[in-house]
């Protein structure tokens, strides 16, 4: 009989499920990506999974990245593709369709795949930023449109990024072909040179060097930004602020919309995990969590946003758009009219 009962319960030993460890699930972002640890925790503990971020570089670099390895996939989900690039990836089928039930809360405006390869996290608006107190000192009004830009009183005021080399500054380019056409914008940007526009290479050289709003001591009141960067002064003010140093031009195409992608990669190794990641990335916890993260709003209807956002960010009425396979056939013609026109 005891022989029997020992049997048995090598038997039942044998045939019960192993036990394993959380499962790895990689993300592939840009290196603007940033999330709290709770909210990293909250997946992880919920889903038995640990959440290894893989950050490659800007926008361009790590979806070239994701393209060369997408024989043997570096990671399970590619997030950080925006409308400037979204074409791009949509071509090249690196991802596989996904339609998340959290779409049905997200507003079809910022859907712009209608197969759910990529789909919409979070969005933002690159505007022009000016230092508030420059303008007030000097009893000098505000420019309301990128027309406003090129008259005399604000001859060299405007600095802003090589569309080569920076992702706002592509968007600034973006927002002047939407409102001027091709090739009317270059037109617009001899304009704006003869007017002694200040071109630098990336966004911390235009905000933290030559813009007076931010450091209080570059020669240029006006540097192209993000429409959130007022409430970042806010944020991160070492002294507490009663109100922000700076704000931002919304007049219609003044700014340009980029919209943030996420998909998962074809031939990912957890491509279960990598789904519910997606709609954990479209929930309220982390929709919640992607202002103050990383300064652009999310996608998700309903969002309490921080106070911050609310009193100094603006939004603007009538941004400036293009369709995405629009852009991905001109881009790089667009750009190298740009530099023969401003840089030569």
């Amino acid at each position: 009989m005891k022989r029997l009962l020992v049997l048995g319960l090598l038997l039942l030993a044998a045939c019960a499920p192993v036990s394993t460890g959380p499962a790895t699930l990689t993300v592939m972002t840009h290196d603007s990506f940033s999330v709290s640890e709770r909210v990293v925790q909250a997946f992880e503990e919920s889903n038995n999974a640990k959440i290894a971020f893989l950050k490659s570089g800007d926008t361009g670099a790590a979806l070239n990245k994701a393209i060369l390895s997408s024989s043997s996939p570096l990671a399970d989900v590619f997030y950080g593709v925006d409308n400037t690039f979204l074409a791009r990836a949509l071509e090249a089928g690196i991802f596989e369709a996904y339609a998340s039930p959290a779409l049905a809360d997200i507003p079809a405006e910022f859907q712009l795949d209608p197969s759910h390869r990529a789909l919409p996290v979070d969005y933002g608006d690159v505007c022009i930023n000016y230092d508030k107190s420059y303008f007030a000192s000097r009893d000098l009004a505000v420019p309301q449109t990128l027309e406003d830009l090129v008259r005399s009183e604000y001859q060299g005021l405007l600095v802003v990024e090589n569309p080569a080399t920076s992702s706002p500054g592509l968007a600034f380019l973006l927002a002047t072909v939407k409102h001027f056409g091709d090739p009317g914008y270059l037109d617009y940007w001899r304009d704006l040179r003869l007017n002694g526009v200040v071109t630098v290479d990336g966004w911390e050289t235009a905000y933290y060097t030559n813009f007076s709003g931010s450091s209080g001591k570059g020669p240029q009141p006006m540097a192209v930004s993000y429409a959130t960067s007022p409430a970042a002064e806010v944020i991160f003010a070492e002294a507490p602020l009663t109100d922000a140093p700076t704000a931002s031009i919304t007049g219609p195409d003044t700014c340009f919309r980029q919209i943030e992608f996420v998909g998962i990669l074809k031939g990912a190794k957890q491509p279960d995990l990598a789904r519910r990641f997606v709609d954990f990335m479209l929930d309220r916890e982390f929709q919640a969590d992607v202002p103050e993260q990383m300064f652009v709003y999310p996608v998700l209807r309903g969002v309490t946003l921080p106070d911050p956002f609310v009193q100094y960010a603006q939004v603007p009425a009538q941004p400036a758009t293009l369709a995405p396979d629009e852009i991905a056939l001109h881009r790089d013609l667009w750009i190298r009219a740009w530099t023969d026109v401003v840089l030569h």
